[in-house]
């Protein structure tokens, strides 16, 4: 009875205490919306910069420019905070062509393009087409001296893509090493992607060290319908080279801009996206978009003259492409300085507009807390706030050591996969309005958690 009797009492108080967030938030909005600099900060980094791999020239420019803009942005302190990275390079163009149709000699050349962190290599082989690796095991005596062709296709049932994406990413990741198990000497796999265009998509491989290291490409959906129909009615050959090495380990930086807290300065709410991108385009979408997003959150904070209680971190990770570096070294330096992390908010969906957050909470009570709070964010596209989610660069927080609860800003993503990791992620496939509406609804959340904590 006394409980209920707290709660009738409270009821006005929570009132009035909404009444003002949405107020604060509305300005924050309006803010945004009509002075934000993420659309022009994306554009300098894409036309100025461009395409950003670990260890290339632009990734260093990336670097310097993050930290002059961090402190443009009104961060009363940027760190570089250091990190060894792999260092892979593509080389040369790759070349995947049908070399011969029963035995025909032919020079159909297909779109493709070198998995990241794949190797040199040449073959020139007949194709064995499989659907998935339950298929490999059972034909795994055919596919000695072979071009292994993995056409695995995006589930269309799946109405959120990145659950498409996830089913199919290990063909990508680790298909090149399951089909040299068997003796294959070169291996093929369909992009990772729904669209209907033909652009090739890059991302991450990995090779197991018990098997030989053989080229890896993906190829370009209309192509790998194209080559899959061949070889169901026909004998095929293709040929295929690429060029991609590891150069020595590199240095780069993890970009860290603060806002000093007013009452809990040693504890921590970190907000990012990775500086890094693939060697296509212009990493636009991926990650450009939630970096200049960080950045508009640090920028609306300092022009409402908001003063955090606690410190708010906005970093630009190092990276997270081609060995997530950048936020192995973030959590580890935590850990090591036992730092106390609130909470960490990741945004690397594209620039489109946003739908919501997903979190990794410690539990259900926190999960709850941050709902109560839909009502506040209904108003900027938000319409979701579920378990389920937390990025790549924040994952590390998350580990048994430092259990940060993590989330990560949803946009729509219908269209992601049409661009990512493609020579078509690039400025002009970015809507303004959408990446500031983004930038809203992090705001939002990041002054919520902020004042009221989880």
């Amino acid at each position: 009875m006394k409980k209920i009797l707290v709660l009738f009492l409270a009821i006005p108080f929570i009132s009035k205490a909404q009444h003002q967030d949405s107020i604060f938030i509305k300005q924050m909005s309006d803010d945004i919306l009509l002075n934000g600099k993420a659309y022009d900060w994306l554009h300098h980094l894409t036309k100025n910069i461009g395409n950003r791999l670990t260890g290339s020239l632009a990734f260093y420019k990336a670097i310097d420019w993050g930290k002059k803009t961090l402190q443009e942005a009104g961060a009363s302190n940027v760190i570089l905070q250091e990190c060894v990275v792999p260092h892979w390079i593509r080389g040369h163009n790759d070349a995947v062509s049908i070399s011969s149709i029963n035995s025909k000699k032919q020079d159909i050349q297909l779109q493709a393009i070198a998995l990241g962190n794949s190797l040199a290599g040449k073959a020139n082989a007949a194709v064995i087409s499989l659907k998935s690796f339950d298929e490999l095991e059972k034909r795994k005596d055919e596919v000695k001296g072979k071009i292994v062709f993995f056409n695995y296709a995006f589930n269309q049932t799946y109405v959120e893509t990145f659950n498409a994406y996830g089913d199919a990413g290990k063909y990508r990741y680790i298909g090149a090493s399951k089909a040299a198990q068997y003796g294959a000497i070169g291996c093929l796999v369909r992009s990772l992607s729904g669209s209907t265009d033909n652009f090739p998509h890059t991302g991450a491989m990995k090779y197991n060290d018990s098997f030989p290291k053989i080229p890896a490409v993906a190829l370009g959906l209309q192509d790998a319908n194209k080559l899959w129909k061949m070889c169901n009615d026909s004998k095929v050959a293709v040929s295929m080279c690429t060029h991609g090495k590891f150069l020595k380990d590199t240095i780069a930086y993890n970009v860290i801009g603060e806002l000093k807290g007013s009452e809990h300065a040693n504890e921590f709410i970190t907000i990012g996206g990775h500086l890094d991108s693939w060697d296509v385009g212009e990493g636009a979408h991926d990650d450009g978009a939630g970096v200049v997003q960080t950045m508009e959150v640090l920028r609306v904070l300092t022009a409402m003259h908001y003063q955090p209680k606690h410190t708010i971190r906005f970093v630009l990770f190092a990276n997270e492409e081609n060995g997530l570096k950048g936020g192995v070294k973030y959590a580890e330096e935590a850990i090591a300085k036992k730092e106390k992390h609130l909470f960490a908010l990741e945004t690397d969906g594209g620039g489109f507009s946003p739908r919501g957050f997903s979190f990794k909470m410690n539990n259900d009570e926190q999960l709850k807390k941050v709902q109560s709070w839909l009502s506040l964010l209904q108003p900027y596209g938000t319409y979701k706030l579920e378990a389920g989610g937390g990025g790549a660069d924040i994952g590390p927080l998350a580990g048994d050591q430092l259990k940060t609860p993590i989330a990560e800003l949803s946009p729509d993503s219908q269209r992601y996969f049409d661009i990512h990791h493609t020579n078509n992620d690039v400025f002009e496939t970015v809507n303004k309005r959408e990446v500031l509406l983004g930038a809203v609804n992090m705001a939002a959340l990041i002054y919520l958690i902020d004042k009221y904590g989880l």
